[in-house]
């Protein structure tokens, strides 16, 4: 059944080097800093794709953008895991940054930026440097208040980008080629975006997906007011959101949609770049729209936007036991802790399609988000969307978490707390179980395990009366807050920020929402909208993070008293949610286009990347066998016998490190079709039929191959087609000098 637009939202002792923090702490750290996914159902008879959707005259000028920000695919650790196993091997897709921009037709000053990364959380840095740039190339246009940088919080890009010290642990510290990589594509959005602002129409509806996301962590929310869980069919939300851009004449130029679910479809064993379902799902709509077009040509941009993810998952089959030989094997996970024999490392969560493998999943659960998209943007649910009206508007303040004092709604006062990580955070969850005797839902490990009481003091500092006071009742394991050594280890100054286009606003949020805590605020900042008047009862708000600052988690305090995954990584202790709330409600009327000044901000955090450390090596050499080339062909394709729809053709070259050049905006391979005696390329390293996966087979003479793989898929052309390799070599003395190889020609009938 399908909820209707506005019922939907009425309802609701330091170490003294890198290298030993490094060692310190890398086991403890091995698993998810974050977590979790989604899925989808939906729909049945879809019309034509640029069918106009009725609304009001065009009152935006609206610009859409899409900049390839993939980072070294290789000798890299990627970001969501914290895995220091997870070193990047190879491509499957590229990382993709997606860029909106909404002005007000009547006066173009009042726009707004809304970037969507395929990357693990925004970050303060990253979001600095793109603001830096944009505000220096359109003086007066974006600025510091008015762009947000939304991630869609994948698990399987490249690591090393955030700037505070703690995600940098797997990553052996700061990676500047994956910050710039970033900033660099995501710039190239915004300004295409710029480039193409035209006159146009919004709308805005939602509908139901099922099967899409679960709840990863059910004990903690059922530790949420049985009331407020009766408001509620599913214990996740299961809407996806969707604003609709069309030109002037209704013909869709892209959208924008929101819905929770993490990028963990692929699992940690893992070690090919990609997007995970979100990024999946955009490419599946673009290629639908524009099916000529290769990966990131297209002009139609479809956005996949996180929302309150924190507790969901994709691997929407439950969380089983993988433990052969025990008694437990195959049984569901324990229930309250998600442990196996009292262990969390056999407890693994499984996607819709594991039977065949976390790729097949990572489709599905994509697909199942493009056919609610679809469904509104073109079929079963189109007539569901309204159009937006109103003006454009924005607010921006840097809050300070550290004992943050405020007044609670029943008259008392509260306060946050320094940064600090539970004992359960180093339980990991489904998506991704932690190591030793770690728990979820444990709030005694001290004293079961002493030991960890004497390793933690050995990596941040041991936590005050006053610390351990504030975020009771979470057992500390990792004092962040009070590491400062060689810089910060967590943020403690995040970004709120909201945007507003018409009757929709969007809660930027600097962390990952649990369900419930997602539900509250953006309940309570929908009120707040109606009972000042900026907005009326047609009022929409949606969620977008972990975006700008990464913060961690946000968790409703009964679901922190829990003490799962989630609430042992709510940084900011046990009222962080409800500091939130009452920061964003607070900035409500500044939405208001009669709205003057700028509210009261506590300063920006200082910029932690002057202070950056990294113990990545650079590219040393790179050499070809005697006798050989790069490009060379080692193993070709078959050519005594034609392939066939479903079968993958292979060829393998004499490599060099594809860390020499990141082709941004290109591609290290392509599958070309012979046509009228032409090579014409037909495949990208961005698309998913395809794998790049590169291999060191000698550290010392530089040497290394690459493996271009294509699996054929259904309604290719029967017909004569080739792999190509396009790499970079650098020597010992000299510059970088790019190369190509081709494989042998091939059919397939």
């Amino acid at each position: 059944m399908y909820t209707p637009l506005i019922q939907l939202e009425q309802l609701t002792a330091l170490p003294q080097s890198l290298g030993d923090v490094v060692l310190a702490a890398s086991n403890m750290l091995r698993r998810p800093l974050l977590c979790l996914t989604a899925y989808l159902a939906t729909s049945s008879s879809f019309l034509g794709w640029n069918s106009p959707v009725a609304g009001v005259e065009a009152q935006y000028l609206l610009g859409l953008g899409i900049g390839d920000i993939t980072g070294p695919v290789v000798e890299t650790n990627m970001m969501g895991y914290a895995s220091l196993a997870q070193t990047d091997t190879g491509l499957h897709m590229r990382q993709r940054s997606r860029a909106w921009i909404v002005a007000d037709a009547a006066n173009p000053s009042r726009r707004v930026v809304f970037i969507n990364a395929d990357i693990a959380m925004g970050d303060t840095g990253i979001r600095r440097s793109i603001v830096s740039q944009l505000s220096s190339q359109f003086p007066g246009l974006y600025n510091n208040d008015n762009i947000a940088l939304v991630s869609t919080h994948q698990h399987s890009g490249v690591g090393g980008y955030l700037e505070n010290l703690l995600p940098q642990l797997t990553a052996l510290g700061y990676v500047k080629q994956t910050a710039d990589a970033i900033v660099a594509g995501t710039v190239l959005a915004v300004q295409r975006a710029h480039n193409n602002l035209a006159p146009g129409k919004l709308s805005l509806g939602n509908t139901t997906i099922l099967n899409a996301n679960i709840n990863r962590s059910p004990s903690a929310y059922l530790a949420n007011p049985a009331a407020e869980r009766a408001k509620y069919q599913f214990d996740q939300d299961k809407e996806l959101s969707l604003l609709r851009f069309d030109d002037s004449v209704g013909n869709a130029r892209g959208f924008l949609s929101f819905f929770p679910v993490h990028g963990t479809s692929l699992y940690e064993n893992n070690t090919l770049v990609s997007g995970d379902n979100k990024g999946m799902a955009a490419y599946l709509y673009e290629a639908l729209v524009e099916p000529s077009a290769l990966p990131g040509a297209t002009s139609f941009v479809a956005g996949f936007t996180q929302s309150n993810v924190g507790d969901t998952s994709p691997n929407t089959e439950g969380a089983f036991c993988e433990s052969p030989g025990q008694p437990w094997d195959g049984l569901p996970c324990e229930f309250e802790h998600s442990t196996c024999g009292n262990k969390t490392q056999d407890c693994h969560g499984r996607g819709p399609g594991f039977r065949t493998s976390d790729f097949a999943s990572n489709t599905i659960i994509a697909q199942r988000q493009v056919d609610g998209a679809r469904a509104l943007m073109e079929g079963a649910d189109k007539g569901r969307m309204s159009a937006v009206s109103g003006p454009v508007g924005w607010v921006h303040v840097y809050l300070n978490m550290s004992f943050h004092s405020f007044q609670l709604p029943n008259g008392t006062t509260a306060q946050t707390c320094p940064p600090a990580l539970g004992f359960s955070f180093a339980g990991g969850t489904t998506d991704g179980p932690g190591a030793f005797d770690f728990v979820q839902g444990d709030n005694s490990s001290t004293p079961q395990n002493p030991f960890w009481e004497i390793v933690k003091g050995a990596v941040t500092p041991f936590p005050n009366k006053q610390q351990v006071d504030c975020q009771a009742p979470k057992p500390i394991l990792l004092n962040t807050g009070y590491a400062h050594t060689p810089y910060e280890w967590s943020p403690t100054t995040v970004d709120i920020q909201m945007l507003r286009v018409g009757n929709l606003v969007m809660l930027i949020i600097p962390g990952e929402m649990t369900t419930m805590a997602g539900r509250r605020i953006r309940d309570a900042v929908r009120t707040k909208l109606i009972s000042e008047g900026i907005i009326g009862q047609d009022a929409y708000v949606v969620i977008a993070g972990p975006a700008n600052t990464y913060g961690h988690y946000i968790t409703t305090p009964e679901e922190y008293a829990v003490q799962r995954y989630e609430g042992a990584s709510t940084l900011f202790g046990p009222h962080t949610l409800d500091a939130y709330i009452e920061k964003y409600t607070s900035l409500v009327s500044f939405l208001s286009p009669s709205a003057s000044g700028s509210p009261p901000s506590d300063p920006p955090s200082a910029d932690q990347t002057k202070k950056a450390i990294s113990l990545q090596t650079g590219v040393i050499l790179d050499n070809a066998p005697i006798g050989q080339k790069f490009g060379q062909v080692i193993a070709d394709v078959v050519t005594n016998a034609p392939y066939h729809v479903g079968d993958t053709v292979v060829a393998q070259f004499v490599g060099a490190n594809p860390r020499n050049n990141l082709r941004l905006e290109g591609t290290f391979l392509t599958v070309d079709q012979q046509v009228n005696g032409q090579w014409s390329t037909v495949r990208s390293d961005s698309h998913p039929s395809t794998k790049f996966e590169w291999l060191r087979t000698n550290t010392v003479l530089g040497y290394s191959t690459v493996n271009i793989s294509w699996t054929i898929e259904s309604g290719t052309p029967s017909g004569t087609y080739r792999l190509g390799y396009f790499g970079d070599s650098k020597p010992l003395i000299g510059v970088i000098k790019p190369f190509t190889g081709f494989s042998s020609s091939f059919t397939i009938a």
